[in-house]
């Protein structure tokens, strides 16, 4: 038997946090001196303590801790499991906290005159383009692309051709409004409540009536994105492909939480259950909403999963790269994905951020 300091100093816990983990039936004392109340422990007591320490490293709650050790004790595979779901949820929380970073620094730094000499002269480049492909007897997708606003929609159910054109619909007079970078968040916010409202009247109450939905707005020196379901946005960077959206799927979630491998999804029986997605039913629904930066030569690619899950990403950022124009770039994706089977309707849209003037024949 170690006492309560031997063993605090063996599996580097403060004395303080043992008397912790013991009142809250995180790790008891093997024995306790009925006369003296001092904590002894049992050498084998130690991986679990270590266990502990670790966890809290990992800033991992205490409740969650007590579940780990629980299945610690039966099957360290499942232990395992456990902390890998909890360090994806972790990732995820980063990555929200880094994009919200990245607005405040855009969003704090975008009045400054290096800043406005660096964009007032920025402007996009478009083509966009919807096709049936091989297999579906009707194309229930729309793909859009102007001035200002670029948009994919992937609608599904008995009526998901009206319900993706009515999505993108909602959001076209943002393409010819003056759109105020400060608050164009909030104003993409606002459309998003008017395509769902606009889906709910051509569904008529129907449930399995829906529609994803992703769009990018420019303000003239920035990209405001909205995201709803599994479309997705990529950009093209210095010839990096980089996924900017976040598929709003039953198997994404798997992925998140450490259950299911990437590899696994692609075959997975569930891969097409959304957990997102503007629908006829009146669910409320919560759209991911974020800024980037533009900078000249950035290229972006809005589309369907028509494309993206049927052509793996190293040959879509191949078809991508310059020097190839936005509609030579659109016709190539959308001719990749039906000479892959095209088992579903394919939209992409295609945008380059350029200098005003710039490849003026590049416009789709």
């Amino acid at each position: 038997m170690l006492t309560i300091g031997a063993f605090a100093k063996a599996c580097r816990l403060s004395p303080k946090a043992l008397r912790l983990y013991d009142e809250l039936d995180l790790l008891r004392p093997a024995r306790v001196d009925p006369d003296t109340g001092y904590r002894y422990y049992a050498v084998g007591q130690l991986e679990q303590a270590r266990l502990v320490a670790w966890l809290r490293r990992l800033g991992m709650p205490l409740a969650e801790i007590r579940d780990v050790c629980r299945l610690y004790d039966r099957d360290s595979s499942a232990a395992a499991r456990e902390i890998r779901a909890y360090w994806a949820r972790v990732e995820a929380e980063t990555a929200v906290q880094r994009d919200l970073a990245a607005f405040l620094l855009d969003h704090l730094t975008a009045d400054s005159p290096e800043s406005r000499k660096d964009t007032a002269m920025l402007e996009l480049r478009y083509s966009a383009h919807s096709d049936t492909g091989r297999v579906r007897p009707a194309n229930q997708d729309t793909a859009y692309a102007g001035t200002r606003l670029l948009a994919v929609a992937d609608g599904f159910g008995p009526a998901g051709a009206p319900a993706s054109s009515a999505a993108v619909e909602a959001l076209r007079f943002l393409d010819t409004d003056e759109v105020p970078a400060g608050g164009v968040l909030n104003l993409l916010e606002d459309a998003v409540r008017g395509a769902a409202q606009a889906v709910r009247d051509v569904a008529d109450g129907a449930d399995d009536i829906g529609t994803t939905l992703t769009a990018l707005l420019w303000t003239g020196s920035r990209l405001a994105l909205v995201h709803i379901g599994d479309s997705r946005a990529y950009l093209l960077r210095n010839g990096e492909l980089f996924l900017i959206t976040h598929d709003h799927t039953v198997v994404q979630s798997m992925i998140d939480e450490g259950r299911l491998t990437p590899e696994e999804a692609v075959s997975h029986p569930q891969r097409a259950f959304l957990l997102k997605a503007l629908t006829g039913d009146g669910t409320p629904t919560i759209p991911d909403l974020r800024l980037h930066d533009a900078h000249p030569g950035d290229r972006y690619l809005l589309c369907s999963d028509g494309l993206s899950g049927v052509v793996p990403e190293e040959r879509i950022r191949e078809l991508l790269a310059p020097p190839a124009a936005p509609d030579e770039s659109v016709q190539a994706l959308v001719g990749a994905a039906n000479e892959a089977g095209g088992p579903d309707n394919v939209s992409c849209v295609v945008a380059d951020v350029v200098r005003r003037g710039e490849r003026a024949d590049d416009k789709g």
